[in-house]
């Protein structure tokens, strides 16, 4: 019989353990179009540890920390990625031209935006099952981001000049907001009052007001800006601009760009750490991934993928 010592040291033994597991840095992952890859990237040394065959065209990622469903446009379907195994365990027919793919923050309910079809999948992750679809006004989508309290999926397309708004109980479009020509990349800010939208060809980003879904804000960015990610802190979003090779830092709190960061060519979807201290953007012209760090605001490094990434993601 252990005495009250022994267990007591186990105790902590289990209690250190359970504190490096959750402190551990995570794995990033690049999905790399024209290579058919996703470069696992180790986030404490900012080096390539390995890849993964995700299909031939891999673009959209979304999941979890034991799976991943990435968009494969030739196979018009979501490749499923076993973490663990490092491969793909099944495949998801979805639709022509599958695009973006985000997962609702509960992780039940999967959100591909389907490019020829017009339309977002709504898609049980459990199961692959497709749960309903929802056509939107804007040709192409490419962007189906879930707000923050997962009421809400907005709708980015290449050929709109607005951001379709799906109320997600309700199956259906039930609003859009005036955006400029082609808007691209959206972001929820964590309290989930405002997002944001990079409009492509107008190289501007639009504050929206959740409440009352209208924009409140335009932030001249660079040229055709992209992508779009805010800091877990709320206090800054990041947009990529994908015509000069910069990153944008809009200050929240004042919808003013603070700082323009310098990265590869073509940048295009990015991801940031849990912790809010290092963004990786995809170069999808460079072959390669910058590594930000958002407290000196300067690019720390820049990591070599596969050809043509058009995104990272981490996992949560």
């Amino acid at each position: 019989m252990k005495t009250f010592v022994q267990l007591a040291v186990l105790a902590a033994a289990c209690s250190a353990l359970a504190a490096s597991s959750a402190n551990a840095e995570p794995f990033a992952y690049a999905a790399n179009e024209k290579s058919g890859t996703i470069s696992i990237i180790d986030t404490a040394t900012n080096t390539v540890v390995g890849d993964i065959q995700a299909g031939k065209k891999p673009r959209g990622m979304a999941g979890t920390l034991k799976q991943l469903f990435v968009s494969d446009q030739p196979a018009k379907a979501l490749q499923v990625v076993d973490i663990a195994e490092k491969k793909v365990v099944k495949s998801i027919h979805v639709g022509e031209s599958p695009e973006g793919v985000y997962i609702s923050p509960d992780n039940k309910l999967l959100a591909v935006a389907v490019e020829e079809d017009n339309s977002v999948h709504f898609i049980d992750p459990d199961t692959g099952e497709t749960t309903f679809a929802v056509k939107t006004e804007g040709e192409n989508p490419e962007h189906a981001v879930f707000s923050t309290d997962g009421k809400w999926v907005y709708v980015s397309a290449e050929d709109a000049d607005s951001v379709d708004i799906i109320d997600v109980a309700q199956k259906k479009q039930v609003a859009s907001v005036q955006v400029g020509k082609r808007p691209r990349g959206i972001g929820f800010t964590p309290d989930g009052k405002l997002a944001y939208v990079a409009s492509e060809l107008a190289d501007t980003v639009y504050a929206i007001d959740v409440a009352t879904q209208k924009a409140v804000a335009t932030i001249k960015a660079g040229v055709r800006a992209n992508g779009v990610t805010i800091n877990p802190d709320g206090k800054s979003v990041y947009v990529t601009n994908g015509g000069d090779g910069t990153v944008s830092v809009i200050d929240v709190a004042t919808n003013t760009i603070t700082k323009t960061i310098p990265v590869g060519k073509r940048p295009w979807n990015m991801a940031i750490t849990p912790d809010g201290k290092r963004l990786f953007v995809a170069n999808g012209r460079s072959n390669s991934v910058t590594v930000i760090d958002t407290e000196k605001l300067e690019a720390v490094t820049d990591i070599a993928v596969g050809e043509m990434p058009w995104g990272v993601f981490i996992p949560r």
